[in-house]
């Protein structure tokens, strides 16, 4: 018979984006699925493993870098192991064994203006040569919003029903500790008032629109905090930056956290998100939020926070935070990683039962 395993790399990797939904997910089927009914793979020197209690964990191989590992080491681990179905969280699929796949956005299919070295070009090929296997080959093809699963379908002709949305949660911000020693690294932000963003740095996040909003906004601070990727970087942030920017580097969750209970409000102003989970965890917080009208973010959001166009920086954002919104309340009600995990599990079982 066949059974269920988890690609477990993105325990290798820092909890941003797409590892937190894999994280947070894998602990839930962990709690509502049988004893061995699921395994994960992990590189055999990876430290720091959750303790599952009904997980089955196969230690393979060494660490290596993402691809040689999914393209090598992985594939070769399903070649001689057939009776596993992969499940794969992370916008990639194995050529000679795909299987339960989560395409979380198309973002390499579009603003190829952003991809301008050598460097990033590759990149960019090489995603949308996975997109379109995901596409054509995947058993399940999941993602994290409607917005998603149209551009997907809209793109390569994926009939709807091959689709499925499994949306992302901030559950997890209930279980992080407050940590305001930030506010001693940078006490500069201590009883200022400021504006805080958070994501990597690269150039879909729009940076460019905070900095403009910073020249245009100058008596109040903005925090931002975030890794550089080593492709699609803002070339704005290797020339000088408005002194009233504070760049944070990469933070703890609970000084995340921290930021975002104190933030005069969250802005996330991307120009395409597949979901766009910041601006959640910071409503989580009891923070305002300030996101774009673009892609994803107002189905996510609904009526729950302001908008801004991301081409337009021509704004006060005093005012803007002065008119009336809804409480996220229905959010969190319909975004939450147990409602994730179930749906996923319901999956699994008709992928394993040849009902998908």
């Amino acid at each position: 018979m066949k059974s269920i395993l988890i690609n477990g790399y993105f325990l290798c990797r820092k909890l941003n984006g797409i590892e937190r939904y894999a994280f947070e997910i894998t602990k839930r089927l962990d709690n509502i699925s049988k004893p061995g009914e699921l395994s994960i793979i992990i590189p055999k020197d990876i430290k720091n493993i959750p303790e599952y209690k009904n997980i089955n964990i196969i230690r393979y191989g060494k660490k290596v870098q993402h691809t040689l590992w999914q393209m090598l080491v992985l594939q070769l681990f399903l070649i001689t192991h057939k009776n596993f179905i992969i499940l794969e969280f992370g916008n990639t699929a194995l050529p000679f064994a795909p299987g339960i796949v989560f395409l979380h956005d198309i973002y390499c299919e579009f603003f190829p203006e952003d991809f301008s070295t050598l460097k990033d070009r590759i990149v960019r090929s090489y995603n949308r040569w996975q997109y379109r296997l995901i596409s054509r080959k995947a058993k399940v093809i999941a993602t994290v919003s409607e917005y998603s699963k149209n551009e997907i379908c809209k793109s390569y002709n994926v009939p709807p029903d091959r689709v499925n949305v499994i949306y992302s949660s901030a559950d997890h911000m209930e279980g992080i500790t407050s940590d305001e020693t930030v506010f001693n690294d940078f006490p500069v932000l201590n009883n200022r008032t400021f504006y805080f963003s958070l994501g990597s740095l690269s150039k879909r996040k729009n940076l460019k629109w905070i900095i403009a909003a910073a020249l245009n906004n100058p008596d109040v601070f903005f925090a931002i905090s975030g890794s550089s990727l080593s492709t699609v970087k803002v070339k704005e942030l290797n020339i000088s930056v408005p002194l009233n920017i504070i760049m944070l580097g990469y933070l703890s969750d609970g000084k995340v956290k921290a930021l975002m209970q104190r933030c005069k409000a969250f802005i996330l102003p991307s120009y395409y998100e597949g979901f766009g989970l910041t601006p959640l965890e910071a409503l989580a917080c009891g923070a305002k939020v300030i996101v774009s009208n673009a892609a994803s973010l107002p189905e996510i959001y609904e009526d729950c926070a302001y908008y801004i166009n991301p081409y337009d920086t021509e704004i006060n954002l005093e005012n803007l935070i002065k008119g009336p919104i809804e409480k996220p309340d229905k959010l969190f009600s319909k975004f939450s990683y147990d409602k994730a995990a179930l749906k996923l599990n319901n999956i699994i079982h008709d992928v394993i039962n040849d009902k998908k």
